[in-house]
């Protein structure tokens, strides 16, 4: 695999994060206006009457579909509640998109294993992802309750009070009374009706109006994380789906190289012994008749053996290089570095020896990044330092070149990110054009 180096480096990345406004305000005295305090607002007014909804389903139907268990008709019933709580669940999801623009994950979907109804009820009742959208409606609703009470409190109270100079005119209009009452008994009573306590009322009003924003933006991030936790997908499912995308790159890896195999040894050392079969052949035919032509022939041939077994070295240790096995990573690096067209310092700080498949791979990493800088980096030296931390196997391979590696760009970069990432690896690349690049592979130590 060969990766280009060009000048090309694109970073292919979004921000999404704030460009610089110029707000005039700070975000504190912004905060109450904010189209997203409004839409968190809504969403705590919201959850009260579906999380009543959603509870009182769930709780019927799970508890009559557990009453009738005795006979086969609690089951379907039971999975009739499940089957709905994963609806509800998916309206709650597409809810915190909208509202609270928080980005779900969809949860595995239904594995039905076979037609008929009660295929579909056994997968509804093994399904993980219904029994946490059940969970959800349970730890919901209280806490629906306790967020719907404290925003709509502070809320109102906030506005309320923040406006009160503006409507304190109806309590001597309309009630009698010189304002707002503070305090009453049977002896005397308190009545906010003055300027000083008509101010002093707004400005509390103000700080409600303040802090109700940032407190009802903490209530929401409770429900978010219900949400990304119990109707999002199960952080066991997320690690099954990426086994198995991991297996499938290793399969496909695997094929890759044996097809290599063949490729090499059909074009290589078989065409040259087939060669060699003809030319001794002919030579056995001539022995008699021609001996010197017959000496030439087989001189020839020798040759051709030489040429064969020095190919099958090549390709016995590009499978797995014999120095590799016996002496470790250091003299195994060292030896690829002697081979490559720039002079390469080579560190190995290991305490101990990892697995041998990782072993293995580190290996033919460090061997592909130095023979894209034979090909490509038109470098005039490079570096290859590796170094264990933690339980991490570190690998850093630099050189002084032309820059503009890209993994993005489709090329033997991303084919070894997968590689990599298939035994929970990580590639980072930093190439910006001019140099210098620096890779950096993380591997598990795995002993």
């Amino acid at each position: 695999m060969a990766t280009e180096y060009g000048h090309g480096y694109g970073h292919g990345r979004e921000d999404g994060g704030s460009t610089g406004t110029g707000h005039r305000l700070p975000a504190a005295l912004r905060a109450p206006f904010e189209e997203r305090s409004w839409r968190e607002f809504g969403y705590v007014l919201l959850s009260l009457p579906l999380a009543i909804v959603l509870f009182t389903w769930t709780v019927t139907m799970v508890s009559l579909g557990t009453g009738l268990l005795v006979t086969f008709i609690g089951i379907p019933v039971l999975a009739a509640a499940l089957a709905g709580c994963r609806g509800f669940g998916a309206l709650e999801r597409a809810r915190a998109r909208g509202l609270l623009r928080l980005d779900v994950a969809e949860p595995e979907p239904l594995r039905v294993r076979g037609p008929g109804a009660l295929a579909w009820i056994g997968a509804v009742l093994k399904s993980g992802t219904s029994w946490r959208n059940a969970l959800y409606a349970l730890l919901q609703f209280p806490w629906a309750v306790f967020s719907f009470s404290v925003a709509v409190s502070l809320w109102t109270t906030g506005w309320t009070l923040l406006t009160y100079p503006l409507w304190f005119w109806v309590f001597p209009a309309y009630a009698g009374q010189g304002g707002l009452q503070l305090y009453g008994d049977e002896h005397h009573s308190v009545y906010l009706d003055n300027p000083f306590e008509i101010t002093v009322t707004a400005l509390v009003g103000l700080l409600f109006t303040l802090a109700t924003p940032w407190i009802v933006r903490a209530l929401t991030t409770v429900d978010g994380l219900l949400v990304r936790g119990l109707l999002g997908p199960s952080p066991l499912s997320a690690r099954v789906v990426e086994l198995e995308s991991d297996r499938g790159v290793v399969v496909d890896t695997a094929a890759a190289d044996l097809r290599r195999i063949e490729r090499d040894l059909h074009d290589g050392a078989q065409a040259r012994l087939v060669n060699l079969a003809m030319g001794l052949g002919l030579a056995k035919e001539k022995l008699l008749e021609d001996p010197d032509s017959a000496a030439a022939m087989v001189e020839e041939a020798h040759g051709e053996v030489k040429t064969a077994l020095q190919e099958l070295r090549d390709l016995a240790r590009g499978i797995h290089p014999a120095v590799l096995t016996d002496r470790g990573l250091d003299a195994a690096l060292s030896s690829v570095a002697s081979r490559c067209t720039v002079p390469v310092r080579v560190e190995v700080d290991l305490p101990a020896r990892p697995a041998p498949a990782i072993e293995g791979i580190a290996y033919f990493t460090v061997s592909e990044l130095l023979q894209n800088i034979s090909k490509h980096s038109r470098a005039r030296s490079a570096s290859v330092d590796v170094w264990r931390t933690e339980d991490r196997l570190m690998l850093q391979v630099t050189d002084d070149g032309v820059g503009g590696a890209d993994v993005s760009l489709g090329s033997g970069l991303a084919g070894l990110a997968g590689r990599l990432d298939a035994v929970d690896g990580v590639l980072v690349v930093d190439s910006p054009t001019g140099g210098p690049t620096q890779v950096i592979a993380e591997l598990p130590w795995r002993t």
